[in-house]
Formats: structure tokens, sequence, C-alpha cells
């Protein structure tokens, strides 16, 4: 008797890197209250973070093809839409995003996430994990 196995999804991840300064910042608090809350985060010289990226994409093998995405078209994509666009830039001044967003890695993290997400076919689940320091990243959506 053979036994017949269903598909399951799989996970591809795609890992990327960018530079970015930025100011943790509420506009409508008092300067006293965001250096309070948002500490050394809260320079208004900003400052930066060398940032890793990962991206996972999830979904089903191709039969003809065996790719759940072409590495290729994803590595592109995220050059693109998201490492061309964040690296070595201030997000508060050179990304429009965060121009009334503050850029926290959940932010971020979540800006990327809906960039990417309208970039690849439908069928996919993108997951974004930014690791803004060795010890601290950031998963979205979970």
């Amino acid at each position: 008797m053979t036994k017949t196995v269903t598909q399951k999804k799989t996970a591809i991840v795609r890992r990327e890197h960018f530079n970015a300064a930025h100011r943790l910042h509420n506009p409508n608090w008092s300067d006293e209250k965001n250096k309070k809350i948002f500490g050394k985060c809260n320079n208004p010289n900003y400052h930066g973070h060398n940032y890793e990226l990962e991206v996972k994409i999830i979904g089903y093998c191709d039969p003809e093809t065996g790719y759940v995405i072409d590495t290729k078209i994803l590595s592109d994509t995220i050059k693109e839409h998201v490492t061309e666009k964040f690296d070595h830039k201030n997000l508060n001044l050179e990304v429009p995003e965060f121009k009334s967003l503050n850029p926290t890695a959940e932010n971020i993290a979540r800006v990327i996430y809906e960039i990417l997400v309208s970039k690849v076919d439908s069928n996919l689940e993108v997951k974004i994990t930014l690791y803004e320091t060795p010890r601290n990243y950031v998963e979205y959506p979970f």
C-alpha cells in the first residue's frame, strides 16, 4: 500500500542589510516626555543602526520549478523597493512613509512588510524579521 504525502508549505528566507539613521520623537509631546520615553533614541541630531533584514516567503513549491519564489526575483525586489529606499538614509527626513510615522523598529518592519506584500504573488505569505541590533529584533506580522 502506497501512502500519499500531502505537500506542506515551504519557507524561503532572504537576508539583506542596510544602514539608516532615525530619531524617535512624538511631536505631540514635550521635549521632556520625549527624552523620558525614548532616551538616547530621541537625540535631535539622530542616530544610526546597521539593520539586518530577513524576508521570509512562505508558500507551496511550484511543481515545475521547485521554487516557492525565485530567489533572484526576491533579491531584486528587496533591493529595488527596500534597500535602495532605506540604505544610508535618514528615515525621518528622506523616506516618505516616516514623515508622520515614528520610525521605531516595529514601524520600519511594518512598512517593509507593506511594501513587499504588494510586490509578491498574493498566494505567498510574507514575514519580516528586522534586527536593529544583534539583541533587539522585531517580527511582523506575528
